[in-house]
């Protein structure tokens, strides 16, 4: 029997704890005088202090005491709740965690600096800006983590050049992860399997880590966390800004249910009540392994279903039915517990807003909705460096400052809206905002001038707008270091691909702009519909369909050239799938028509046989065939033959494609 590392679970709790001090340190920043934030931030401070001590880390403990005192002056009413401090203790926060994740490193300077600033926000005692000066000049903790390929060595690249060119940009502590490597008899010496973790105290910006690797970077792994920021100058009366990255490059705590502890007490004798507020923290690996293993339970039952199906033996079928209907109430538990909800996504947000705000002057309001839509947790991880990208270009490009607002006739303080919906088998998350909006005649000049288009092509809005999640797309007339270089929205686009999910853009002049990310509920196992072109089986996404019709061949012969069918005196474009995959084999007499939809878009794929609903295993595509955008991925089948999975919404745009060449031709 294994038992968890106690450090480990330390961490994990430590990680809550300091998501519960932000969350109410911002609760506080809104209403200074909000008692009960106080004593929340408080209380946490001090439980924070006390675990650490208990394990061991010291460093975090005794910093952490000064934050806790701060705090237990405020709740005394020796001295006032202000911005300032508010300020400080989340700069702080930010430094508790790397004290978490790395004990052993050299976290004096950043500490000293820290704590002056706070000694400064609580009674005005010591100057914040000599601190930083005599300390470290705004320098700031990056932790990476790299790997290059396999061959890269063979190649002709070194790997140790790249290291000291990261020692040259500040205080640097390297750890080589050796993991990888195999055994002696299969060692390759020619290839790399060494891939390293780096913490990097640096003044330069995030950039100048970029530059280090910018000649290996399409072909590398590389993670950069911004983990705490020091040196900075506080003051009553305009708080100064701090990291805005560090708190969504934190390790989400979404994978792991709270603890017992951490949830409500219900009353005394309530026995129902504290049985239903028993939780177990379960690692999410072990929850990965499990989803592994009912994915092949659910191929493996596929397989009796069929050989049954062949069979007369009445006793062999109600085995199967018997399996098939214990595997599905398996997997729906299964998926249950993978779900979590988008409020640990969203929550996260809170911090980078505010911290946004103060590094650009605006005045910038956060309302979040639908926090409680439940997605995979895989997804949930994924999502977040697009959010991140998302809301920083919203602050940064489309919100406007607070004159300019004032002088459009607008509130003094933007907003940013995030919300999230499920819609059939997706979630819906939207980012809008009511700045200024996209400047199509912008996008379209630099689209120009970077030779994405010819100049004056006819394309239509949305076509223009998906310009700016091109690789190196980017209008602001100037690099900050917010944005500019044009890197965050190709991340978006990339991400999103990755998951099988859509983007769709609007915006109006002067009011606003709105993107929305349409992204599968789940990466692991859907229902779907299985049918036949010609000799092959493909999957549809049966959150996808929404009826299925028979075209007849009087039909299919009125069709050719326009390829529409009337549906409920609409117009419905179809795509034929035995042209669009070449099949040389005679189609069947009387074919089906599937129509498919996302949102209010509907297009219809013509197969020669709908065989009926399978429960479809997601199995990743190769990375020889990333480039085919007309499938998702594949299934086993029953049988142990592959079935790729249509991507419902390539198909679905191809449609759109199709109707606007005909209408033009037209």
């Amino acid at each position: 029997m294994s038992f968890p590392d106690p450090i480990a679970v330390f961490r994990t709790e430590a990680a809550e704890l300091l998501e519960q001090i932000e969350a109410g340190l911002l609760d506080l920043n809104v209403n200074l005088g909000d008692k009960d934030q106080v004593d929340a931030v408080f209380r946490g401070l001090h439980t924070l202090k006390g675990s650490g001590a208990m394990f061991g880390f010291e460093a975090l403990a005794a910093f952490t005491h000064h934050c806790e005192t701060a705090f237990d002056r405020v709740r005394k009413g020796e001295v006032p709740a202000t911005h300032a401090l508010v300020t400080a203790v989340l700069e702080a926060k930010d430094h508790m965690r790397a004290l978490v994740e790395t004990p052993a490193g050299d976290h004096e300077a950043v500490s000293e600096v820290l704590l002056a600033n706070l000694r400064h926000a609580v009674d005005g005692s010591g100057d914040p800006a000599a601190a930083s000066v005599s300390a470290a000049p705004a320098k700031t903790l990056f932790k990476i983590r790299f790997s290059l390929p396999q061959n890269a060595m063979a190649n002709g690249t070194n790997p140790l050049p790249l290291l000291d060119e990261l020692r040259d940009l500040g205080t640097c502590r390297i750890v080589a992860d050796r993991s990888g490597i195999p055994a002696l008899d299969e060692l390759v010496p020619t290839d790399l399997h060494v891939s390293w973790d780096v913490e990097l105290l640096t003044d330069q910006p995030r950039s100048a880590i970029d530059d280090v690797f910018i000649f290996v970077m399409d072909d590398m792994e590389l993670a950069v966390e911004e983990i705490a920021v020091a040196a900075q100058t506080p003051t009553v009366a305009a708080p100064a800004p701090v990291a805005a990255a560090a708190p969504v490059a934190a390790e989400p705590v979404a994978s792991a249910p709270p603890t017992a502890a951490a949830t409500t007490a219900p009353p005394p004798g309530d026995a129902k009540a504290a049985k239903a507020n028993e939780n177990v923290r379960v690692p999410a690996e072990k929850l990965d392994e499990l989803m592994d293993r009912v994915g092949e339970l659910v191929i493996a039952q596929s397989r009796l279903s069929q050989l049954a199906g062949g069979s007369g033996d009445l006793t062999l079928r109600a085995v199967s039915e018997d399996v098939e209907r214990l595997s599905g109430e398996l997997r729906d538990t299964m998926m249950v517990l993978r779900m979590v909800p988008v409020t640990h996504l969203f929550s996260r947000f809170r911090r980078l807003v505010h911290d946004l705000a103060n590094e650009t002057g605006k005045r910038i309001e956060l309302v979040t909705e639908g926090e409680t839509t439940e997605v995979d947790k895989s997804v949930i991880e994924r999502l977040a460096d697009p959010l991140v990208h998302l809301v920083r270009n919203s602050c940064d490009h489309g919100l406007e400052t607070p004159e300019d607002r004032l002088a459009a006739g607008k509130t003094e303080a933007g907003h940013i809206h995030l919300s999230a919906r499920q819609q059939a088998g997706e979630v819906i998350i939207t980012i809008k905002d009511d700045g200024r909006g996209i400047n199509k005649e912008r996008v379209r000049a630099k689209a120009e001038s970077s030779g994405l288009i010819a100049a004056n092509a006819s394309l239509s809005d949305q076509e223009l707008y998906q310009l700016i999640f091109q690789p190196g797309f980017s209008t602001a007339s100037q690099v900050t270091n917010l944005s500019g270089r044009g890197v965050g929205m190709d991340v978006v686009k990339r991400t999103i691909d990755a998951l099988r999910g859509t983007i769709n853009v609007v915006s109006r002049p002067g009011e606003g702009s709105e993107i929305s990310l349409a992204i599968p509920l789940t990466l692991a196992i859907i229902d779907g519909l299985l049918v036949r072109v010609g000799n092959g089986r493909y999957v549809i996404p049966l959150s996808a369909v929404e009826e299925c019709l028979e075209l007849s061949i009087e039909e299919d012969m009125r069709s050719r050239g326009r390829s529409f069918i009337s549906l409920r005196d609409s117009l419905v474009p179809f795509l034929r799938l035995r042209d669009l995959f070449r099949t040389n084999t005679t189609p069947d007499p009387f074919q089906k028509v599937v129509v498919i939809s996302t949102g209010s878009e509907r297009v219809g794929l013509v197969v020669d046989q709908i065989i009926g609903d399978h429960q479809t295993v997601i199995k990743g595509m190769s990375k020889l065939h990333h480039d085919v955008a007309t499938f998702s991925g594949a299934t086993i089948l029953g049988d142990g033959d592959v079935a790729l999975i249509l991507d419902v919404g390539h198909l679905v745009a191809e449609g759109q494609q199709q109707e606007a060449h005909l209408r033009a031709a037209g």
